[in-house]
């Protein structure tokens, strides 16, 4: 069973003070001392009962929390520690909490794939020591969505530092239609994973036009310091909020896209919306009609082409005309290779 926070603030004030031999602690002391902690730590200037602290020392007694804190009453009247080097921070931590924690190093496991912290392999390594002496043996069994191999995620932990330090970069970056990379001062707001890829959102130095750049294209990078660091002009953490995926520019405008869908495919897209604007706008015998209030961008027609036969294109005409098209050509590419192995 966990601990919370409040418990777990006067179990360590009352360690304090059974640790300290100098004086002798009656329960009118220990509710003072807990009821000062809870103050300093919590703001709570009603304190704390005697029934509060006495149920806390029984806790802490108990295996309840794994403390079995050898409290003991002298002359009827003292509390203190019958074995004076005892301390709650010196107990080993509890099957629940070693239950917890093989979960967490599990997830951290994963995550260091990001390169995200420099002492992150140390931590999850530590971590991992102190469990495995418990008999954890250290799996976890949740699975993220990840791909160690992808390029790139090396530059978010500097990145992430530039942006908190508001630092211009010097990248190296080629995107994918250039032929050759090019150096040039980037001044970083935002950092944006999409589809398992990750990006930033920035400008460079001679232009104030917001750039996203795909971190797997980033040759090389280091920190310009010798360069003012130009703040976004635009809310960062709304820009994103009009599209599907990552595509757009500042005067691109969203739009109401209609879908018809096939009602059997109702509940997954109740549960995991095509976007946040999402509305059933009438509910037809076989179909459904949904609409999206995003931007007409290539990962929204990615996003409908990837459900097949279940969703049609309703509204806007265009949008109709270029998903009919890139199914007929896929049709055809299907027709004129029907014989390949």
């Amino acid at each position: 069973m966990p601990v919370n926070k409040l418990a777990l603030i006067r179990y360590k004030a009352i360690d304090r003070c059974l640790q300290n031999r100098y004086r002798k602690w009656t329960l009118d002391d220990l509710v003072a001392a807990v009821s000062d902690a809870v103050y300093e730590f919590e703001g709570i200037k009603s304190g704390v009962g005697k029934r509060t602290v006495q149920l806390d020392l029984q806790h802490m007694r108990s295996e309840r929390f794994g403390f079995n804190a050898p409290i003991v009453v002298v002359d009827r009247k003292f509390y203190t520690y019958e074995d004076r080097d005892y301390s709650i921070s010196n107990t080993p931590i509890s099957d629940y909490d070693v239950a917890k924690l093989k979960e967490v190093v599990g997830l951290m496991r994963q995550l260091k794939g990001l390169g995200y912290f420099n002492d992150l392999s140390t931590m999850v390594a530590r971590l991992e020591d102190k469990i495995l002496k418990q008999g954890n043996e250290g799996r976890s069994y949740i699975d993220l969505d990840k791909n160690e191999q992808l390029k790139g995620l090396e530059h978010i932990e500097p990145i992430h530092a530039a942006i908190l330090k508001k630092t211009p970069l010097l990248l190296e970056y080629q995107s994918f239609r250039a032929r050759s990379a090019h150096s040039q001062v980037f001044h970083p707001h935002l950092l944006k994973q999409y589809n398992n890829r990750w990006f930033v959102l920035g400008c460079f130095d001679d232009r104030d036009t917001p750039m996203l750049l795909a971190l797997d294209r980033i040759n090389q990078l280091q920190e310009a310091p010798e360069v003012a660091y130009r703040p976004s002009a635009l809310d960062v953490f709304t820009y994103f909020d009009d599209v599907v995926g990552v595509s757009k520019t500042p005067k691109q405008r969203a739009s109401t896209i209609v879908l018809r869908v096939q009602k059997s495919q109702l509940p997954y897209l109740l549960t995991k919306p095509i976007h946040p604007s999402q509305q059933v706008l009438k509910e037809e015998q076989r179909h459904v009609l949904l609409s999206l209030k995003v931007i007409w961008n290539y990962e929204l027609e990615r996003e409908i082409m990837g459900m097949g036969e279940v969703v049609e294109v309703v509204s806007p005409r265009r949008l109709r005309e270029k998903v009919s098209g890139r199914l007929m050509e896929t049709l055809k590419m299907y027709h004129e290779n029907k014989n390949a192995e």
